[in-house]
């Protein structure tokens, strides 16, 4: 049911090598659908090179065997609609979170029928020499505009091992100290766990950093009173010297106009909540609806952007924070009932950086910066409508559409 694994080796790479693991996953529909949580075993074959060295370009590829879920019993899913993302774990001589994409091919999934997943591929530079494990981590499955975020629930075993030698194509060397030498200090356990490497260095020269969805309660207010909705969040940033390119995603499918709105009239802003090392926060906006939206047809949040120049040294982290929505001279403010850490980077203080106050001044919309999850669209959103899955971010844009609306009810 599944294609095969095409493998890609990098300059040099040695032969391919090929591991299944398993490990239970919890899996959480998109907000709204009415679906609870899904507790499954996800299987999957990790194909790498097992030999490399520095400075090669690897192709890495995520073979599903089994997904942790089913098809819900819902509707068919029709050939070509179902698109996996996820995030693939190095560790050992170098640390990166692989940024991992299939293409939207599967075949018809009737409803309750096993999920088929296509193979993922993504690719990574390898920067120090030593053994670098790959290990799965969290994915994301997005069928006909919505997406479902499945999550280890358990320590997942490492699904390969590449040997990377040094640049010159030969292995590094490991010194073997003299025991008789006294004047050579033998380093011991204790030396190597408390090793602490630099904030710049740890980065390993990676520049695109991908967030993980997730899913924030909010409460907004707007001249028509309270409403309550959760919006599933991504973060993900670019470094670009000594700051980031921020890009807020939102993940959940949209609603539909409840009437016409001229072009340039609703904008998206978002204060990004920094943590960890750093504080204060990130401003980020979106673009205003480049053309008019008609009656009935999908809403979306476009990506949100800003520039995050740090604050400080050290381990930061990035959550949504307030969002505000401006429409037709109205305002809209969400704040989250609680919020989560979508993105840790390792940052190094820059003069005027955050740290306390708010960072950068704010972004144009537009795509993406960084590598992250495959974007939410309008595909299918005719049967999503029809069955009334309409997702909990409907009412975080929606709520600024009626407040000058107020005769008309939300679908």
């Amino acid at each position: 049911m599944l294609t095969g694994a095409g493998v890609v080796l990098g300059l040099a790479a040695g032969p391919a090598q090929a591991a299944e693991v398993s490990f239970a996953t919890r899996c959480v529909p998109p907000a709204g659908v009415g679906l609870d949580p899904v507790n499954g075993t996800t299987k999957v074959e990790i194909t790498a090179p097992a030999t490399a060295k520095v400075g090669d370009e690897i192709d890495v590829v995520w073979k599903f065997t089994q997904a942790a879920s089913k098809n819900p019993n819902i509707i068919d899913l029709p050939a070509n609609s179902v698109q996996p993302t996820g995030t693939l774990k190095a560790s050992g001589a170098q640390s990166a979170d692989l940024a991992m994409t299939g293409p939207r091919e599967n075949p018809a999934i009737p409803k309750g029928g096993d999920m088929v997943l296509s193979d993922m591929k993504g690719t990574l530079k390898l920067t120090a020499a030593g053994k670098v494990t790959l290990t799965p981590g969290a994915y994301t499955v997005n069928a006909m505009g919505t997406n479902t975020v499945c999550t280890p629930t358990e320590t997942v075993p490492a699904a390969g091992t590449i040997d990377v030698a040094a640049g010159d194509g030969s292995p590094t060397p490991t010194p073997t100290p003299d025991p008789t030498d006294t004047a050579t200090p033998t380093p011991t356990p204790t030396d190597t766990a408390t090793a602490t490497p630099s904030a710049t260095s740890s980065d390993d020269g990676q520049t695109d950093f991908t967030g993980k969805a997730v899913d924030i309660p909010y409460t907004c207010q707007s001249p028509l009173g309270e409403k309550k909705a959760t919006s599933t969040i991504q973060i993900n940033a670019k470094k670009n010297g000594g700051s980031y390119g921020v890009t807020v995603q939102f993940k959940n499918s949209p609603m539909d106009s409840p009437a016409d709105i001229p072009a340039d009239s609703v904008k998206p802003s978002m204060e990004v909540v920094l943590g960890g090392a750093d504080t204060g926060s990130v401003h980020v906006e979106g673009p205003t609806n480049s053309a008019a939206i008609k009656s009935g047809d999908p809403i979306e949040i476009p990506d949100m952007t800003g520039t995050y120049k740090p604050g400080a040294t050290g381990e930061s982290t990035l959550s949504p924070g307030v969002l505000t929505i401006k429409a037709l001279g109205t305002t809209t403010t969400c704040t989250p009932d609680k919020t989560e850490v979508s993105l840790t980077l390792t940052t190094e203080e820059q003069e005027g950086g955050a740290s306390g106050g708010t960072s950068g001044s704010g972004g144009t919309g537009g795509s993406s910066t960084g590598g992250g999850l495959a974007a939410t669209g309008a595909d299918g959103h005719a049967a999503l409508k029809a069955l009334g899955l309409v997702a909990g971010t409907a009412v975080l844009l929606g709520t600024a559409v009626f407040t000058f609306l107020p005769g008309r009810r939300t679908r």
